[in-house]
Formats: C-alpha cells, sequence, structure tokens
C-alpha cells in the first residue's frame, strides 16, 4: 500500500522489512504472549495476531505490518484503557488475555483473488504532485496488491511476506490474508474527541464508554488543526479533492482553485467528515504506512479503511473535540 516513484508528504517509498520468528499462516495463527518483547524491526507472529485481533475490535493498529511499532502501541494502551487496564508496557499478559478473548477466529486465512481485485482499472503510477492530478478520470490502486493490502487492512510488505512468490494479479489465486473480517460494524457514537499531541482519534458512546479507537496524523506546525469544540457537518464517501489556492499548500504552485478526482489514492483519500471549522475534516490517506508519522495541512487524516468505519457509523452533529492532552491512549 506503499506507492512507487513517488516523494511528496503523503507519499513514500516501498520497503518490504524482514521477518523475524517463522512467518506462516500456523505461526501466527498459532501464536502466544512471550515474555521477551518483540523486535520492533522485524515482522513478528504474536504482533501479527495482536494487530489482527486490535482491528477487529475497533482499536486500530493503523496498517498492520506485523511491528509492535507506535500505532500498535498506542492502540493497544487505548484498547487497555477501554478495559480499565493499566500498565506502563503496551502489551503484558492480562492485556494479551483480555484480547485474545475477544475473538476465536483465525487471524490468518486464505482468500482466492477475486476478478474485482485485478480488473482495474489501475494507475500506471501515482503523480507526486496535485495539480498533475486533477486530469485524472480517478484517483484508483497502482496494482492489484495495493488494493488487496488496503483491502485486508495490511501493508504490502507483511501481504508479500506471507505469500512468497505471489504476485496477486490472477483471479482465481488463493492466498494468505489478515482475517480483518469485512462485515459492516454498527457502532454508536456519543462523541470523538481528536488528540493533537498524541496523534489519536476515540470514539465513545452516548454513555462515555471508550468503543473505537485510531491512530491519526493531526495538523502540522504550519497548519495546525483546529482547537475546542466542534460537530460533524457533512459525511461522503469517495469525495471529490477540491483545492483552494488560499490554502497555500507547500509544493501547490497553481494560483487557480482545481478538483480531483475521488478514489483510494486521492488527497483525502475514501471518505470525508466534514467538521463545522471551514475546510476542516477528517478524512482518509492515500499512504495509510505514514499515518501518525507525518503531517497534515491541518486535517485529521485516517487509513482508509479507519475513516470508513468512522464514517459510516457517524451522524451530523455529533460532537467533535480536540485537545492537546487526554488522560490515555
Amino acid at each position: 500500500m506503499i506507492r512507487w516513484l513517488v516523494a511528496t508528504a503523503f507519499l513514500g517509498c516501498l520497503a518490504f522489512p524482514a521477518a523475524g520468528a517463522s512467518l506462516d499462516a500456523a505461526a501466527i495463527n498459532n501464536a502466544e504472549f512471550r515474555s521477551k518483547p518483540p523486535a520492533d524491526d522485524k515482522i513478528d507472529p504474536v504482533v501479527v495476531k495482536v494487530q489482527v485481533l486490535l482491528d477487529r475490535a475497533q482499536f486500530s493498529p493503523g496498517e498492520i505490518d506485523g511491528k509492535l511499532g507506535e500505532n500498535a502501541q498506542k492502540a493497544l494502551r487505548a484498547f487497555a484503557e477501554a478495559k480499565g487496564l493499566t500498565s506502563d508496557k503496551a502489551l503484558t499478559p492480562e492485556v494479551w488475555t483480555m484480547l485474545a478473548a475477544t475473538s476465536k477466529h483465525p487471524a490468518i486465512t486464505e482468500y482466492t483473488i477475486a476478478k474485482s481485485d485485478v480488473r482495474g482499472p489501475f494507475l500506471e503510477k501515482l503523480p507526486a504532485k496535485m495539480e498533475d492530478m486533477k486530469g485524472l478520470k480517478a484517483l484508483g490502486y497502482t496494482s492489484p496488491r495495493e488494493a488487496i493490502a488496503e483491502k485486508f487492512h495490511v501493508s504490502e510488505g507483511l501481504l508479500v511476506a506471507l505469500n512468497p512468490g505471489k504476485k496477486f494479479d490472477q483471479a482465481g489465486e488463493i492466498i494468505f490474508v489478515t482475517n480483518v473480517l469485512n462485515k459492516q460494524t454498527k457502532l454508536t457514537i456519543g462523541r470523538i474527541e481528536v488528540d493533537k499531541s498524541r496523534q489519536t482519534v476515540k470514539a465513545f458512546d452516548p454513555s462515555g464508554a471508550l468503543i473505537a479507537f485510531f491512530p491519526a496524523t493531526v495538523g502540522s506546525e504550519e497548519k495546525p488543526s483546529p482547537s475546542g469544540n466542534l460537530k460533524v457537518t457533512s459525511v461522503d464517501a469517495n469525495p471529490n479533492y477540491r483545492y483552494n489556492p488560499d490554502y497555500k499548500f507547500k509544493g501547490v504552485k497553481s494560483k487557480k482553485a482545481f478538483t480531483i478526482k475521488p478514489g483510494p489514492n486521492n488527497p483525502v483519500g475514501s471518505y470525508w467528515i466534514g467538521l463545522s471549522s471551514e475546510g476542516y475534516g477528517i478524512h482518509g490517506t492515500p499512504n495509510p504506512s505514514k499515518v501518525s508519522k507525518s503531517e497534515s495541512h491541518g486535517c485529521v487524516r485516517l487509513t482508509n479503511w479507519d475513516v470508513g468505519l468512522l464514517g459510516s457509523n457517524i451522524k451530523k452533529g455529533t460532537p467533535v473535540v480536540f485537545v492537546d492532552e487526554s488522560q490515555g491512549g
């Protein structure tokens, strides 16, 4: 899900990390907690399982990459907070036990590549500049592999590691994927909290219980996100992106407004949740690996699947509170 030949703030280069312990479906599905912490630079079967379980529980680790990085640790702490657990460590025996109890389905499962996965149309290359995107008919995926990886919330690196030798471009091919159970989840959301310093988004039900968590990219020093109490004013799937020259984004030289067509590689991804401060919203991204690790132009950026979950369950008028610090997560 990381782009080829592009070098902008929201697009990166492709790199497949090495796996640590034996990496196959059985190793991941049978993984158990161990006292020795996983290496943070290698794919680990335990971490893959943890990330899948977190994703299913609506405590998103962002892109499932098999490494116990910043976003996975944020999600683990938010899950522990929701369950009334506290610890200096993100992954503890208590958190593991409670997380494992949330689902008995295998973390890795077989999937038969469908015709729709390889049909396209695919972009030959995603333009580096916004101005060069405005003439495209759609901002689709660049390859079947990217499409399949995003479908299962997994990095292209982990997808490749799970399927050595596979090319992902043949319908009928059987591959291993993360079992994130792509079904419609129903959440009753009372309010959203955006933590600007921790780079997180939390969803609470009307009683105040934490029911979902997402790592996020929240503003930048140049263009900070708003503060205080806002509310949701619009919810749009597959949005157009409209650039206003008054935004004065770095790298965009156009003095005229222009529109970029919808698609998962649109600058705001596949979903837009408009907020009551003009020009600001919660939206997706063409580069999920950079969520919480880069900067935005003031908006709140989530992975496409996370903002899709949030957008399909949120209503106009829902309070969205921006804070600089929070008690957890």
